[in-house]
């Protein structure tokens, strides 16, 4: 991909709009525009990343045994009113009227539909656990948005749920999410740490939120440093295992302010090990039992003739969110560089050609050398506009490739100028390269 072909709208500065760096990043490299008030169209470069960060969510969804379905954005008032929700959601709901007079809603959340689609279909214990996500645009309507996409009205968010018959089994449910999570974020090169916390209007009595450390997160924090030297390597998808790795974070204290306790926080927490900061929430999980399937009849049959409400739980990570939030872990503001995760990144690697009006060989090349990497699925952007070197350097720093070439005056035959952003350039041919960069895919 050349960048004179491509839809990066680039700015020179950053628009004074934004207070925190993913905003002023996604606004200067052209990943999102605004459209009105905390809702935004997502450009190539931003939709591109956002859209590899929804493959690894799904990819890590599946390898627990959930199901991928899709639900509408808009949803009927009526499920709404049989749990009980639709009065006591607050004005963070948008709600609608159709050209019947029906209330409908533009859904913040999918309890409600998802039970609905349950109780319809499935009947029978024999059929549980059932685990079901879908990835799908939500709308909140907040009081006050900010901070581009991580305090908007509508964003992109994968949301799961189980159905079970028995608290044992809703909490091993439970406990897939929640190893599902840590890998899940780990492949996003992020350290996410499960911290109790409030379940909110969603209910229920067990929740955890993931959060990533960050200063300029609205959660504060307080916890045991110890929590981030605890690993999931190893952990299987057996019932022991699973609740083995959840009690082995939950012996540290680790909450968010909504569950502080001064007290048992001194308590439990030497001084030396106390880590008081603030972080932004990436994903959240809840169990809350019966609280939706009993007013809307999701039951199943029992052995014996009897029928029982299923226990369910929903699992809700924020796929837009992580966008901002990766940028605000990665981006170095002092030196304006942003080195996104290989995973996700946009492009895999920078090829910058230093440009004469009378000599074109170093673009020449440069097509040449992107045709050897496409053929070995490593995705390129070649820097082909005639800014000077410095501006080009700069621009590719901002769209944060992981890895650049130069090709200019030290070019000498088969070697080139290579180098991971933030390291040091080495000159080595192209093969080893190639060799660096497919090792690193793989790991991820």
């Amino acid at each position: 991909m050349l960048v004179s072909k491509s839809f990066i709208p680039i700015l020179k500065n950053n628009p004074s709009e934004a207070k925190i760096k993913s905003h002023q990043l996604m606004l200067r490299v052209g990943m999102i525009k605004q459209s009105s008030a905390g809702i935004y169209s997502w450009l190539p470069l931003g939709f591109k990343v956002m859209k590899k960060i929804e493959q690894i969510v799904r990819e890590e969804q599946n390898k627990i045994g959930a199901q991928e379905i899709l639900m509408p954005t808009i949803q009927s008032s009526d499920i709404w009113k049989e749990s009980g929700r639709y009065k006591d959601y607050g004005e963070e709901m948008l709600r609608i009227k159709d050209r019947q007079n029906r209330e409908m809603l533009y859904g913040p959340t999918n309890e409600e539909l998802v039970t609905d689609i349950f109780r319809s279909s499935i009947k029978s214990y024999k059929s549980l656990p059932q685990l079901l996500y879908h990835i799908q645009w939500k709308f909140r309507d907040e009081i006050r948005p900010r901070f581009g996409i991580m305090r908007c009205r509508e964003f992109y968010m994968k949301d799961a749920y189980s159905f079970d018959i028995t608290d044992e089994e809703a909490l091993f449910s439970y406990n897939k999410f929640f190893l599902s999570y840590l890998k899940t974020f780990k492949r996003l090169d992020l350290t996410a740490i499960p911290m109790a916390a409030d379940t909110g209007p969603i209910g229920g009595n067990l929740s955890h939120e993931f959060i990533i450390l960050a200063e300029t997160g609205e959660s504060k924090i307080f916890t045991d440093k110890r929590i981030f030297d605890l690993k999931s390597d190893g952990t299987k998808l057996e019932k022991k295992s699973l609740h083995e790795l959840r009690k082995k974070y939950e012996q540290f204290y680790s909450v968010t302010d909504e569950k502080f306790d001064k007290v048992e926080f001194e308590k439990k927490v030497l001084e030396s090990n106390r880590l008081i900061t603030k972080g932004i929430e990436v994903g959240h999980i809840f169990y809350f039992g019966d609280k939706y399937s009993k007013p809307m009849g999701g039951s199943v049959d029992l052995p014996g003739g009897k029928k029982d409400f299923v226990k369910m739980g929903s699992y809700g990570i924020g796929v837009s969110r992580l966008v901002g939030a990766i940028i605000e872990a990665k981006y170095d503001e002092k030196n304006e560089v942003m080195k996104w995760p290989i995973s996700i990144a946009p492009y895999d690697i920078a090829i910058i050609p230093m440009i004469n009006k009378n000599d074109n060989s170093a673009l020449i090349k440069a097509e040449k050398i992107n045709l050897q990497l496409e053929k070995n699925n490593i995705e390129c952007i070649i820097e082909d506009t005639d800014e000077n070197f410095s501006s080009k350097v700069k621009k590719m720093n901002l769209v944060g490739a992981p890895y650049q070439i130069v090709i200019g005056k030290k070019t000498e035959g088969d070697l080139l100028e290579f180098k991971e952003i933030g390291k040091e350039t080495v000159n080595i041919n192209l093969s080893e390269i190639i060799k660096i960069i497919k090792e690193q895919k793989a790991k991820n």
